[in-house]
This record gives structure tokens, sequence and C-alpha cells, in this order.
């Protein structure tokens, strides 16, 4: 092979279409804009304008909103994570294992703002854990197989029941 032979695959490349350059070009005249008017010109932005009727995006009532930087940053470890960790020696299944634990064995890069556990694969040694955060499977699974689990986070409070508003 020699650098004059190098091409692009077939079809890779796609050739500008050229505008404006006469009627037997087929995009001559108006340059394929159609007549005159806003669409026709440069600098257009017409993303949600419907014709001079109220856009969807203003019609619909807007209600509510939650910051992303106050959201709680769990890191997820599953059942299957646990078990290959203990498996390995890196936890042992008499110890009481919290994040700093898991941090330690490597099971979970840092703790954020606590580990949640879920029931992803199974688990067969009896762990003591305590966590911010965990599924009932996963509380199940670990309690079925001997171990304990602690959630630290309080639980959500119930939303009010509908009424006539405040008491």
């Amino acid at each position: 092979m020699k650098l004059n032979e190098i091409r692009d695959n077939e079809g890779a490349h796609y050739r500008y279409k050229r505008v404006g350059r006469g009627i037997g070009s087929g995009k001559g005249k108006t340059s394929a804009r159609g007549g005159k008017g806003q669409t026709a010109r440069t600098g257009v932005a017409l993303n949600g304008f419907e014709g001079g009727q109220t856009p969807l995006h203003r019609r619909i009532p807007k209600r509510g909103f939650r910051r992303v930087e106050f959201q709680p940053d769990y890191r997820v470890v599953n059942l299957d994570r646990l078990q290959a960790a203990v498996d390995a020696g890196k936890i042992k299944s008499g110890d009481k294992i919290d994040a700093a634990a898991l941090v330690g064995a490597g099971v979970i890069r840092r703790a954020g703002d606590g580990v949640r556990l879920l029931a992803r694969g199974e688990i067969k040694a009896a762990l003591s854990l305590e966590v911010a955060g965990a599924s009932k499977t996963a509380i199940a699974a670990v309690e079925k197989a001997g171990g304990k689990v602690t959630v630290t986070t309080p639980p959500k409070p119930e939303k009010a029941p509908a009424g006539k508003g405040k008491a």
C-alpha cells in the first residue's frame, strides 16, 4: 500500500451539494430554501414554535423541581459482589461491615453519602452489615443466610392524606 492509494471507505465521505449555482444544478436561485420569509434567512431557531399558537411547553402546567446536587449519592453494592469479596478473603463473615470496611476491601472505590444494598445475586455468608439503605429483598436474603442488616438512614415520611389543605 502506498500513500497515494489510501482512500476512504465507500460512502464514508459525503460530498457537500453546492447550492446557488444555477438552474441546471437543481439547487439554484433559492438554494433549496423555498421562498422568502424567516426560515429562508440564516440564524433561525424555531424550536418549539407552533405558528403563533401557544407552544406545548408553555401550555402544560409546571410543578416541582428537585436539584440534583441535593440528591444523596449512594454507592450501590449487590449481594454477588459481597459474596465474591467473602470468597476472595477480603471480608470476614464475623466482622461488622460498613462503608469504610467495603472501601478497605476494594468492593467500592469511595463511600459517597453511604452504601445502598441491592439484591442481585445470592449470598451464602452470614454478614453483619451497616448500610445507608437496602432493598427489602436484599435484607431478606442476608437474614436468610444468617446475617443482619442495619439501615442507618431514616425512612422517608409517608405522604399526608389528601384533604382540605392545612389544619
